[in-house]
């Protein structure tokens, strides 16, 4: 979450009028995240998430971000509802903006993620891949391969910027992960790895905890159709390597016990692990690195350190199989 659109008094106002939610009592920007304008809306019926569309969310996605999330609520998943208006419109305009208000839920996400929490979140995936099956619309994930390639070409030679040879070593890993990598869901042969609704952004940061209840999972906006271990092998990105870079495969052995407590996964799902964690680790240097060398002056927003994923890529490519993750079949 983050704040790049200002909105006014007069603005604000016009837009609650549409809605059956009271008048605002305060409405402050949120300075996380690299995505959107996010603004805790609080009025005198309750609180709420205002979030202004921008940067590489496309208006056309946003039927499905939002279809999705009242979907989701529909099957009894802890996730924000977007709210109607008087109309029935989940979607509107601000200051030149797309927007949507959507539901506020109770928790905090976890800084210092443990066994539990992976075990939590893996569940609560699992549980959203179910939910998801019946979702009628479908959106391809426009960050996958192809779309890789596009933000390399993006940051080009500006690569080295960040570390001497870098472009050189993406431009490497890229050619050895798109040779290795599936076909695409809807495009694959006659036994295709299970597939559907994926999140595709499961970090901590988007997970809530009430105690050692999670709470809700938040921030679709980069939910498309894609392998459910796809999915899974962003969480172990996100959830399983420590401060100090070191993977923690008891915290990945949590995670995937808690996944398959809902949902086992196939024999082929665990033998593609390891190219899946390669490739997510790729994918999440990528667009850190495009952010780093595109910020925004004046945004309200720290982009995130690219390096942090090189790291995890390298552990990644001397991964001989998924017994590394914790998984035996």
């Amino acid at each position: 979450m983050a704040v790049y659109t200002e909105i006014d008094d007069d603005q604000l106002a016009a837009l609650l009028a549409e809605y059956d939610i009271g008048t605002a009592l305060s409405c402050k920007g949120i300075a996380e995240g690299v995505e959107n304008s996010n603004y805790m809306l609080v009025t005198d019926k309750g609180h709420y998430f205002l979030t202004l569309y921008e940067r590489r969310v496309k208006r056309e996605d946003l039927p499905y971000f939002l279809g999705l999330m009242d979907h989701l609520t529909s099957k009894g998943l802890a996730c924000p509802t977007p709210i109607h208006d008087r109309q029935g419109n989940v979607l509107r305009e601000v200051a030149g903006r797309p927007c949507a208000i959507i539901s506020f839920l109770n928790g905090v996400w976890p800084k210092r993620p443990t066994t539990h929490h992976c075990r939590e979140v893996g569940a609560a995936m699992a549980r959203m891949h179910v939910a998801g099956r019946d979702f009628p619309l479908n959106r391809p994930n426009a960050l996958s391969v192809e779309g890789w390639r596009s933000v390399l070409s993006a940051c080009g030679e500006r690569a080295n910027q960040v570390r001497e040879g870098l472009e050189k070593e993406l431009e490497r890993e890229f050619d050895a992960l798109a040779a290795a990598w599936p076909t695409p869901p809807g495009r694959a042969g006659d036994k295709p790895l299970p597939h559907g609704v994926i999140h595709a952004d499961l970090f901590p940061d988007n997970v809530l905890f009430v105690g050692e209840t999670l709470s809700g999972l938040i921030d679709f906006y980069f939910a498309c159709n894609d392998y459910f271990a796809y999915d899974l092998a962003i969480a172990l990105n996100a959830w399983c390597f420590e401060g100090d870079g070191a993977f923690n495969v008891t915290k990945a052995k949590a995670l995937i016990a808690g996944y398959e407590s809902v949902r086992p996964l196939t024999d082929g799902e665990v033998q593609t692990l390891p190219l899946f964690a390669r490739g997510a680790a790729l994918r999440f240097l990528l667009t850190r690195l495009y952010d780093w060398l595109n910020q925004v002056p004046g945004a309200l927003v720290k982009p995130k350190d690219p390096m942090e994923y090189w790291k995890k890529l390298k552990f990644h490519r001397q991964v001989l199989g998924p017994s590394a993750y914790g998984v035996e079949r």
